[in-house]
């Protein structure tokens, strides 16, 4: 997810002055508002971003998918947990993971991606205005910074600040005890052995994991009566049974109400059901907050919603025609991977350059342990839209790959017409996922059959390996 918090940056690389009027002004650095102003300059535009110079990348780069992601990695690595296949359950790669072994890890990816966000920029010739942004009318931004403010013209603009997590006035965040997913990754200590997640969704999942293969003993919690209801059924099922299997305590149906830290130091939640939980500290991840509202977008003729998110069209076209809006401010998917090809398209749409993009292909990934990846419709969407489908299956921990690397829990399913035997759908969990599932886009984007699987020769031994296993199990049920 990008995030600028409304603006900041690098002054003035690229075409002209720092002020001036450009034909396209982006809000944000994140990867919308990157390919939107690259995509520009390459079609010979003035292009130029508003954002902090501390938020440079957004908060892909520091707050959410690049921090996030090292994060596992490092969780993965130090903790040892795919060895333990082998090795038992006891195995670890360092007995005491410290918050310092994992911030190396998380530090030098961010500096690295930051070094290539500014090289992006700076070779497209896109300047980068430091500041936080604001609406001075329809066609003017401010950019305002300690140093001062620096006031644009723009033809077109490009909304594309990001999200922060959301917040109530129930919980009494602290940033030690009681905190949110942003203050997560600032912290500099351990936060004991029993943390409350509040709030299932794509980061309280994958945080929830995280955390659990590090040894700490979780209590997710979510109102909704199940996870991540966008995801095949059966996938989750056995996320789910994983993730008790690892020290998880799934709460659903149940809403927290009110937070406090005892006289002892614990976090005390209490549930709308009269029950009450316990824990070391509590890590709040119930929805994101869009940052539009930091832009006085009144000045602009616009307004957001209750969540800060902006009403678009299909091209990506806000109320106000010559400004456009792209990424985690609009709302779902609000993914890393959408929201570079929404500012691409924005991009194009501004310009009047032809594109053309298939919403329904563009994968998921959910970086849980193990992960979950998926691309195409699910079962119970084709059982609702009266679609008949069959399906094929191959488990991980039949294919020597899956052996090699410890992956017991794996599995990718794949959906297809029983008549026309045209793929519909790949769902993944397992070691690799949100790569192999590369796999299944490239064929449902040619409107392939499962036939290709079946008559596809793959590397032996890998995990690709399972879409021919898979495609022969579904076509021995015909």
């Amino acid at each position: 997810m990008e995030c600028s918090g409304g603006g900041g940056g690098v002054t003035g690389n690229g075409k002209g002055s720092a002020s001036g009027r450009y034909d396209l002004v982006v809000i944000g650095s994140g990867p919308a508002g990157q390919k939107a102003a690259i995509a520009a300059a390459k079609l010979g535009r003035r292009a130029a971003i508003v954002d902090r110079r501390e938020m440079i990348g957004g908060c892909c780069v520091h707050t959410g998918t690049i921090p996030s992601k090292t994060l596992r990695e490092a969780i993965l690595y130090l903790s040892g947990v795919r060895q333990r296949t082998f090795y038992g359950k006891a195995y670890t790669v360092k007995e005491d993971i410290t918050v310092q072994d994992l911030a190396f890890r998380v530090q030098t990816v961010m500096a690295r991606e930051i070094e290539v966000v500014h090289a992006q920029l700076k070779r497209n010739q896109v300047t980068v205005l430091t500041g936080s942004a604001r609406f001075v009318d329809p066609h003017t931004l401010s950019a305002e910074s300690e140093e001062g403010a620096v006031r644009v013209q723009a033809d077109h603009v490009l909304i594309a600040c990001g999200t922060r997590p959301a917040r109530v006035d129930s919980i009494p965040f602290d940033g030690v005890r009681v905190l949110d997913s942003d203050q997560l990754l600032e912290l500099r200590e351990q936060q004991g052995r029993h943390v409350i997640v509040a709030g299932a969704g794509v980061v309280g999942v994958e945080y929830a994991s995280m955390l659990t293969a590090l040894g700490v003993e979780v209590t997710l919690v979510d109102q909704r009566p199940t996870l991540l209801d966008f995801v095949d059924r059966e996938i989750v099922e056995a996320l789910s049974y994983h993730m008790r299997r690892t020290n998880v305590t799934l709460r659903l149906g149940e809403k927290v109400t009110s937070v406090e830290v005892d006289a002892r130091g614990r976090v005390v939640a209490r549930l709308e059901s009269g029950k009450r939980l316990i824990g070391d500290s509590l890590l709040y991840t119930v929805g994101r907050q869009g940052n539009a509202d930091l832009l006085d977008l009144a000045a602009a003729g616009l307004e957001a919603d209750a969540r800060g998110r902006i009403a678009v069209n299909e091209r990506f076209q806000s109320a106000v025609p010559h400004i456009y809006a792209a990424g985690d401010v609009i709302g779902f998917p609000a993914l890393a991977s959408t929201s570079m090809e929404q500012g691409r398209l924005a991009s194009c749409n501004i310009f009047g350059v032809p594109c053309a993009t298939v919403p329904a292909l563009y994968p998921h990934g959910i970086y849980t342990i193990p992960e979950v990846s998926m691309v195409g419709r699910t079962e119970e969407q084709l059982t609702a839209a009266k679609v008949p489908y069959e399906f094929g299956l191959a488990k991980f921990d039949e294919l020597a790959k899956g052996q090699m690397v410890g992956d017991d829990t794996g599995m990718l399913k794949l959906l297809f017409c029983p008549d026309t035997r045209r793929l519909l759908g790949v769902h993944i969990i397992g070691e690799g996922a949100a790569e192999l599932v590369h796999i299944g886009q490239a064929v449902l984007a040619t409107d392939g059959t499962v036939e290709y699987f079946r008559d596809a020769v793959f590397n032996y031994p890998t995990l690709a390996e399972a879409y021919k296993v898979a495609a022969l199990d579904g076509l021995n049920k015909l």
